[in-house]
């Protein structure tokens, strides 16, 4: 996330998910937020979360969302 207020805690988010030659990355929303790249046997199925935390960083922005399973 680049800057604050674009997301607040409670947010339901859709979950879009790309695929990499070897791994997987998701994007929350309409780009508000991008995740890691993650590997096939850590692949989410889940199609939206919703946000549990926001943090600035000296980083950046992180966003902590939580998925049903």
């Amino acid at each position: 996330m680049e800057r604050l207020g674009l997301l607040e805690v409670g947010d339901v988010l859709e979950v879009t998910e790309y695929k990499l030659p070897n791994s997987y990355y998701y994007v929350l929303g309409p780009s508000y937020a991008m995740s890691a790249n993650y590997s096939t046997p850590e692949r989410l199925f889940a199609k939206e979360g919703r946000v549990s935390d926001v943090k600035e960083t000296p980083k950046g922005f992180f966003v902590t969302v939580d998925f049903d399973v």
